[in-house]
């Protein structure tokens, strides 16, 4: 990732989600998935790219600290720069 990397989570009371700018914000905020699901997975993957755009499709499962179990589908949205990902806006279903 771009040292000015921005991290759009899938949850949080913005908008957009939880944002995180520069690496080592970045970071905490991956580091928060494996926190809230130790056994986090990312399944099923698919990805494209266009230009200095990506997707990736995927399906998420894991246990929370409660020991609900979740599984839900999502994808992640990236905008590329100098061949890093300077962007990347998650986004996941939300079971009822």
């Amino acid at each position: 990732m771009t040292d000015d990397c921005v991290f759009e989570a899938s949850g949080g009371r913005e908008v957009a989600g939880t944002r995180y700018v520069g690496r080592e914000a970045v970071r905490r905020g991956f580091a928060g998935a494996w926190e809230a699901f130790p056994d986090a997975r990312w399944e099923d993957a698919r990805h494209f790219v266009c230009g200095d755009r990506g997707v990736s499709e995927w399906t998420f499962s894991g246990t929370a600290a409660d020991g609900a179990r979740v599984r839900v589908n999502g994808g992640d949205v990236f905008t590329f720069r100098g061949g890093k990902i300077a962007v990347k806006k998650s986004h996941r279903k939300r079971p009822a």
